[in-house]
Order: C-alpha cells, then structure tokens, then sequence
C-alpha cells in the first residue's frame, strides 16, 4: 500500500483552479515512488463516497485546512475515515493546524499535524509511517503517543527553489473550467511578507522572512503552465509579489519574451508599487498582469496605526490607482472595518476617502470586510481585553471566516450603522463606474446626477429615506466584498450576522 490520498474539504467562494497545497505536497511524493490520489471537494461532490472507496488500500490520509467552514467539514469526513479504516493515519496540515497544532490533535480523528512548511516534513512522515517507525526525529511535525501530544522541533524553511515544482500533471484542468468557466491555475512565487501587520497570519506564519524563486524559473514555469494546460489566466498567491521590484520587472520581461498572451494577477502593498515608475507598472500590465489586489485596509491614519501598517500611507492610495490606471491594470482595495479601537469617525474618514479614489479612478474597486480574529495574531492580548476569545477546539474554529462579524463592540446600531454606510460606499462606486461607461447622453447624465447625490450621503452621513438602496439590494446588484487575487465578486454585502 504506497497510495497517499490528499484531501482538501469543500470551501466558501469562487472556484479557481486546482488546489496548489495539495500539488506542492503531491510533487515530493510522486518523485519518491508514492502513488498520490487528490480528492478537491470542490469539484469532487460526493468526496465522502470517493473518500470511502479510496482509503480501503491507501497509507495515509492528508488535509489541508485553513480557518474557518472548511474545518467542519474535514471534521466530519475524518471521523467517517476513522470508523471505517481505525488504523489509517490521519494528517492534518495547513496554516490553521500550524497555528495551532496542541488543539487540532485533541481531536481523536487527528493523528499527525505537519507545521509550516510541509513538503519535506510530510514525505518524512510518510516514509516513517510506511516503515512502522516512531516519528520522534520528524523535525516540523507534532504527533500523539500514547495519548500524549509530543511536538517535535521546527524544521529550517528550505529554500522554495530547492523544493520540486507543484505536480500541475495530477489537476484534471478541465474540470476546473467546468466549474469555473475558465481555465485557470493558481501559482505562487514567493512566500512571506517584511512588514508585521497586527491582524495578519503571515507575519505569524513565515516569520516576516522574504523566500522567492528566481525569475527565470517563475517566467519558464508560468509559461509552461500555459502551454501545456491551455491556461487563459494565472494568479499568483504570493503574500506580497513585489517585495523584489526588480524580480518583478525580471519575470515580466521573461512572460513578455515568450510570446505568449495570458493574463495574470498578484497582491502586493501599495508602498512597494509606488516605488517603482510609470514605464516599470506599465511593462506589468503589458507583460498580462491585469489586476492587483492592495491590502488598503484604512484611510484613518490612527487605525493604520493601531494596526502596525506605518508603510501606509494614504497619498500611496491615490498614486496607486492613479499607476494602475495609466498601466490598464485593474485594482481592488481591501478594506478591513470594525478593528478594535477604529470609531465611527474614523470608517466614516475611510469611506470618504475611498469614494473619493472610486471617483476618479474608475479602474478600483472595494472589498469592505469586518476585521475577523484568526489564530495567532499578534492582537490577540488586545481582542482578549476587549472580550474576543479564541474558539477552544477545532470545529469551533468553522464560525470564524471572511466575513463573519465576531466582534462584541459591533452590534446592534453600531453594525447596523456600518453595514448602512458600506452599502452607499458600494453604491456610490458602483454608480459611478457606470455613469463612465459609453451610453446615450440622456442615461449618463442621470447617472452623474445620482451619482453626485450618492457622494454627498456619504460625505454628510445622511441615510434617510434610502430608496436608492433599497433598489439596489432588491435588484440585487450591490457589489460587494472581492477577491484580492481576482477581483472577482464574492458576497452581496457583508454578513448579516450582529
């Protein structure tokens, strides 16, 4: 029996390709002679029936989890495997096991978490486990005993260039565009971000330390992705793509070189964009890169503050829409609301600004979240005053997602109040995109003239009799939260929880 089966639980959001988690692992295991069988949840339905016929001659069973309804759902196709095959290990991996490895392994569905990076440590524990050896000198990887949890030291970060590229060979690419209706694939560059936002895992999780393959190799890579896939778009999963400028500019000048046309999309800082020129943002764009995801957040210099964010900087805001727009590229700002300690004063400044970037770049669009409380944070002494307690087992964990409010200062009229505000901001935006668009004379002008009324809601604060968006949820037409990665669409509004 040398079959691994990798499993990843079915997700909220859009489709987008394969799971590239579960490739990276997938990789290192071909190459040692493993048989490795993906089961993606998302394209897979009845992933418990498969999940069944699978394990009955298989090694061992991977997960890959991050925070939030997937865990539910992993709980609950563990236990099945657990009472059908009660010998097969079970490996939990990801970020949230790695965040908190002692509480997954309460679990007695759990056997093995593999922390951090995973491709080395898991092929480790998988050849151990083949042999019927302890995995006491596993470095990376916490394991049961006995009943007792035992945590093995951190395994060093391996270079992202020493690892095998992900076994995009073993993703059946047209069943993703069956469910995505394009063919795409996910791609990552880098790992790790410098700064040390307080709400953000990465700092937590990469240790704010910069791992990137070389450009040449991203450039052949992504390359032979397309070729070989027939891929139409890439997005890069990178933390913060243009921490290297130049490596940027060096993998753009490579996709342009190879003749191919794709688009691509990444997230980065609005500080590092800023750094580089015109003619530099230009060659991304004419390079395929068509959208960029900026983690914004604020436009309250206090509440950057409170965050840890000093590489922001609101003047970088409106350059960075402005050196998109002149490059054809699009843009989402990310906006997280409700951060302990921001007031009503200082979202409604937020709302302000970004209508006022909205209306004159019409190539920006928002993604208005409620701050959400992920494990390991570095807030988490703040949340803990503030009455915010960390969920005290794993499946606990499913309720705390994007978009879930969880916050005790935001209830009642000071969410009902936010959510009002929000939806005008959308509004507003949205309306004045479309008064951009080509039209009869007659149909813009009505749209500048709502538009202009719009804008003032917002400036003044005033919402009453809001027939305006009451039309606009009825109709359902309100744009809402987006991926950072796609700018896609992935909610009407934000929860209707508090």
């Amino acid at each position: 029996m040398r079959k691994i089966i990798l499993f990843l639980p079915p997700y909220p959001g859009p489709v987008f390709g394969p799971p590239l988690a579960l490739l990276a692992l997938a990789a290192p295991l071909r190459e040692a002679g493993y048989e490795v069988k993906i089961i993606d949840a998302v394209i897979t339905p009845d992933y418990l029936r498969v999940l069944c016929e699978e394990i009955a001659n298989a090694l061992c069973l991977g997960v890959s989890l991050l925070t939030g309804p997937m865990i539910s759902h992993a709980a609950r196709a563990a236990r099945l495997v657990k009472r059908l095959r009660p010998e097969l290990p079970i490996v939990f991996g990801g970020w949230h096991p790695s965040l908190l490895p002692e509480q997954t392994l309460r679990e007695d569905f759990v056997d093995v978490v593999v922390r951090h990076q995973g491709e080395i440590t898991f092929l480790e524990v998988i050849r151990r486990l083949e042999r019927g050896q302890p995995l006491d000198l596993v470095s990376g990887c916490s394991f049961k005993r006995e009943g007792k949890i035992c945590h093995n030291p951190d395994r060093p970060v391996a270079a992202l260039s020493s690892l095998p590229a992900p076994l995009f060979e073993a993703a059946d690419f047209d069943a993703y565009e069956k469910f995505s209706g394009e063919r795409a694939a996910p791609y990552i560059t880098s790992v790790g971000c410098p700064y040390a936002c307080h709400y953000c895992t990465d700092t937590v999780f990469y240790k704010r330390r910069f791992n990137a393959l070389p450009a040449a190799r991203v450039a052949n890579e992504m390359t032979g992705l397309v070729r070989r896939h027939r891929l139409t778009k890439i997005a890069l999963c990178d933390s913060n793509f243009l921490v290297d400028a130049l490596r940027a500019l060096e993998i753009a000048r490579g996709l342009m070189a190879s003749g191919l046309r794709f688009t691509w999309s990444f997230q980065a800082s609005t500080d590092l964009l800023c750094r580089m020129s015109d003619d530099d943002v230009r060659l991304l764009g004419e390079s395929g890169a068509e959208h960029i995801g900026f983690g914004t957040e604020s436009a309250s210099e206090g509440v950057l503050r409170l965050m840890n964010k000093f590489h922001q900087r609101v003047p970088d805001m409106f350059e960075t829409a402005r050196k998109c727009r002149q490059a054809g590229i699009r843009a989402t700002f990310n906006l997280i609301l409700g951060y302990p300690g921001e007031s009503e004063a200082d979202r409604r400044v937020t709302l302000q600004v970004m209508s006022e970037i909205g209306h004159r770049y019409e190539n920006v669009t928002f993604s208005p979240n409620i701050f959400t409380p992920y494990p390991g944070i570095p807030i988490w002494p703040e949340l803990r005053r503030l009455g915010v307690f960390e969920p005290q087992s794993l499946e606990a964990w499913s309720s705390i997602s994007l978009g879930q409010n969880a916050l005790p200062w935001l209830r009642g009229r000071p969410y009902r109040s936010l959510k009002r505000n929000v939806s005008f901001f959308l509004l507003t935006n949205q309306i004045s995109r479309a008064a951009r668009k080509p039209g009869s004379s007659a149909r813009r002008l009505i749209l500048r003239i709502v538009s202009v009324l719009l804008s003032w809601r917002v400036r003044f604060g005033f919402f009453h009799l809001p027939l305006d968006l009451w039309l606009a949820h009825a109709t359902k037409r309100l744009a809402g939260r987006r991926s950072l990665l796609t700018g896609r669409r992935l909610a009407s509004s934000l929860n209707e929880a508090g």
